[in-house]
């Protein structure tokens, strides 16, 4: 049999997409720093009461882009509108295929009137780079391996300061008043006798930064906010803690892309490797289907609305435009039954049958984790990455439920672990599955952060 070169003749050895990512041997996506600095209950609840590091510096890639078309490419793209665009600006770009279905979002930053840097995992800045290789865009991409995709030194380190002490800490170390600074808006502080780029935004309900920089300035930037953040009870969050904050504020991680069938994708899975975030990627959960268009959304399901714009041409605009005023999924938050998640831990100690093991704090054993859920026996939705925040004292979940289902207080059944023979991936132990009771509540579930991103967004 010949070796896969490519994500489309890996996909040619099964039967069909779905096989290839339920048994495919990767787990969850990994963030490479150390697990807990202190321990993540603390690190959890300084995230909402005083302040939190993160270091971000080696989990995402980063597509670095320059060219006189760069904002022809990711306006060509992106279902975001470029007119405000451009240098010390900010913004989540968000693509589809052709059809309307999603294919991922990442953070925009402008680097420059011909610069940007697209960073989160690496499946968009995928998409954007091979367009522009591909498609005759006068753009150059300089893409900056994830580290565990590469034994290259990264090319910058990024910090995140968040929580109520955040800004406090940060202006102690800029030496005065931070200003200048809107929402997803950048500028520069000082840190350490240097002028630091950083972007603002505050995903824990309170203005933070994100910084950036190149590596070789990393320990200095770390030494001189950690020293800062003492008097304001900051503390250093590892990946245990990381893992859990987007679901505390709504943010889905990551949905599968919309890339493993029809033939708009087909010249892109030649392109991508047989070896690769998108090839290796794992599907996992309760929810089953041989069709993995099942598994498919579209950025209003996601509750990205608000930012289609129809105000340019893109890919996936005429099939946009054309369900807009359809009724679509929504983006909740479930709340899991404490009595359920108990008798799934005490499962551990029989002698027969157990549950899926859910890992704390967060259980999330694929890439892309899809749990169906019932009401009534019906399918109404699917939950992704359940957590448990020690914020709220509760495991929760994100989750795509059908409209008419997705409204606080309704009372929906989650099915949890994979069916029996279900795939082999050797990260899902032998269990059974199990019904877990959840109810519905708002996203974010913090209305601080509710609240806080409505001001913002005014």
């Amino acid at each position: 049999m010949a070796v896969p070169k490519s994500l489309e003749d890996k996909l040619g050895h099964y039967q069909n997409p779905v096989d290839m990512l339920r048994n495919a041997s990767s787990g969850p996506y990994e963030f490479p720093v150390r697990a807990q600095f202190s321990n993540w209950q603390d690190e959890q609840e300084a995230w909402r009461t005083t302040a939190v590091l993160f270091d971000q510096s080696y989990h995402m890639t980063d597509h670095y882009m320059e060219g006189p078309d760069v904002h022809r490419l990711l306006s060509d793209l992106a279902i975001n509108s470029f007119k405000n665009f451009g240098n010390n600006k900010a913004k989540q770009i968000i693509v589809c295929r052709d059809d309307g279905k999603y294919l991922g979002d990442s953070i925009l930053f402008g680097l420059g009137e011909s610069k940007v840097n697209i960073v989160n995992r690496p499946n968009v800045g995928n998409w954007v780079q091979f367009h522009a290789e591909t498609r005759g865009y006068d753009v150059k991409v300089n893409k900056d391996e994830r580290k565990l995709d590469s034994n290259r030194p990264r090319e910058g380190y990024r910090f995140e300061v968040q929580g109520p002490n955040a800004w406090d800490i940060l202006e102690q170390v800029n030496g005065g008043p931070i200003t200048g600074f809107k929402f997803f808006g950048m500028g520069n502080i000082n840190v350490a006798g240097r002028r630091v780029r950083a972007l603002r935004h505050g995903m824990a309900g309170a203005a933070g930064l994100e910084l950036f920089g190149p590596y070789e300035e990393k320990q200095d930037m770390l030494a001189a906010l950690v020293e800062a953040g003492k008097d304001h009870g900051m503390r250093l969050a590892g990946s245990r803690t990381y893992s859990t904050v987007a679901h505390e504020s709504g943010w889905l991680p990551s949905t599968l892309p919309a890339i493993y069938s029809g033939d708009y994708c087909r010249e892109y899975r030649k392109w991508l490797p047989a070896r690769g975030f998108e090839a290796d990627a794992s599907l996992g959960g309760s929810m089953v289907s041989d069709n993995v268009e099942d598994y498919y959304l579209t950025p209003f399901d996601i509750g990205y609305g608000h930012i289609v714009k129809f105000d340019h041409e893109f890919v996936g605009r005429e099939a946009l435009e054309a369900i807009r005023n359809e009724p679509h999924k929504k983006k909740m938050t479930l709340v899991w039954e404490p009595e359920d998640v108990i008798r799934v831990f005490g499962s551990l100690f029989n002698e027969g049958d157990r549950f899926k093991f859910m890992d704390i704090p967060a259980s999330h054993y694929a890439t892309f984790p899809y749990d169906a859920v019932y009401k009534n026996g019906k399918q109404v939705g699917h939950s992704a990455y359940p957590v448990y925040t020690s914020n709220f004292r509760r495991w929760i979940s994100l989750c795509i439920l059908d409209r008419e289902e997705a409204y606080e207080g309704n009372a929906l059944t989650v099915l949890w672990g994979e069916p029996d023979g279900g795939s082999a991936k050797p990260i899902v132990e032998r269990h059974v599955q199990t019904e877990m009771r959840a109810t519905v509540t708002a996203c974010p579930i913090s209305d601080q952060a509710r609240d806080t991103y409505r001001q913002w967004s005014a």
